[in-house]
């Protein structure tokens, strides 16, 4: 994974931290660290949090059309420019994600259009397929009934149409397992740039990861600290012992310690936090290292998957089981 810091049209502005950035298969930069905005609560000034995020050196925002963020993650894209806090437009990274609603062919550029609209861009820099799933209806909670066949070639082309058509300056995909990947790998006019999955030292995907690795597909990690504390989430990250130990022989929050494990696997991952301390804590994870016996200890930590998808599992539907929507990554 080539990486660097401010040289990409990412760069940090002055007083901000600089975050390393890979190379995507299009060419284009994305900063390794994310600010997420996918959870149930979200705060009311959730815009001026962002705002401050990228004060602070954030430059990639993570959003999704079910996330319901894209109106604010557009507002604070506009008055970050505003107020000075990056020059352009085009020194923000900004990932959205088509919804198993619009996840059928000739669905997929209005959808993008749509979420376009909302945030008030005239492009993405990344737009993923949220699921592999596919549904006649939207909203949450999802009703089972609505759930079809994903047609993945299908879904395929339309983003290729929004990469082409210039609307999403690279296209990827989320939730894909390694199975998944090579079918899509192998039917891509364009492949896909991301893969954006649940990773942390809990849950290593280490399937995914060679798939990708072997492709040129980045890994970016959701839920790096293992969605504590969310409806699905894990405690295998914020309580594992060994976290606790490392990072209290290094002088580092338990946090630090999951994100820069993440790092050193050589993958991007998108954090959410609205708390400006952690903001920034988790910005102080890439000038120190961990050593050999510390990477031992990690990798001694039980995996276990947190996220099943059983939202999308019905005895009707294309999905019975969490090994069908998984294949062997479970």
């Amino acid at each position: 994974m080539a990486t660097g810091a401010g040289d990409d049209g990412h760069g940090a502005g002055a007083g901000a931290t600089a975050i390393p950035s890979v190379i995507l298969n299009t060419g284009h930069a994305m900063p390794v660290l994310g600010f997420g905005t996918g959870s149930p609560s979200k705060p009311a000034d959730l815009a001026n949090i962002i705002v401050h995020a990228v004060r602070l050196g954030y430059r990639h925002l993570d959003t999704a059309s079910m996330y319901r963020t894209e109106p604010t993650v557009g507002a604070a894209v506009a008055e970050s420019v505003r107020a000075g806090a990056v020059p352009s437009r085009t020194d923000l990274f900004v990932t959205s994600k088509l919804w198993i609603s619009d996840a059928r062919p000739g669905r997929v550029v209005p959808a993008l259009r749509e979420s376009l609209a909302r945030l008030g861009l005239a492009y993405l820099d990344l737009f993923l397929v949220h699921w592999p799933v596919a549904a006649t209806a939207g909203g949450l909670p999802v009703d089972k009934s609505t759930l079809v066949e994903f047609d993945m070639e299908g879904v395929w082309r339309g983003m290729e149409d929004c990469h082409r058509l210039g609307l999403a300056r690279s296209v990827g995909v989320s939730n894909f397992s390694a199975a998944k990947m090579e079918r899509l790998l192998a039917l891509a006019a364009v492949p896909p740039a991301v893969n954006q999955v649940e990773m942390n030292v809990g849950w290593r995907q280490e399937k995914v990861r060679e798939v990708c690795a072997r492709h040129g597909v980045v890994v970016a990690a959701y839920s790096p600290l293992g969605a504590y504390g969310g409806f699905w989430g894990s405690d295998a990250v914020m309580e594992s012992g060994v976290l606790h130990d490392v990072a209290a022989a290094r002088g580092k929050t338990v946090a630090q310690v999951a994100l820069r494990w993440l790092y050193e696997q050589s993958v991007c991952f998108v954090a959410r936090s609205y708390n400006g301390k952690r903001l920034k804590q988790n910005m102080e994870i890439f000038d120190w290292e961990l050593s050999e016996e510390e990477k031992g200890m990690i990798d001694t930590i039980p995996q276990r998957r947190a996220s099943l998808g059983e939202r999308f599992m019905s005895p009707d539907g294309p999905y019975k089981t969490p090994e069908e929507l998984w294949d062997s990554d479970i």
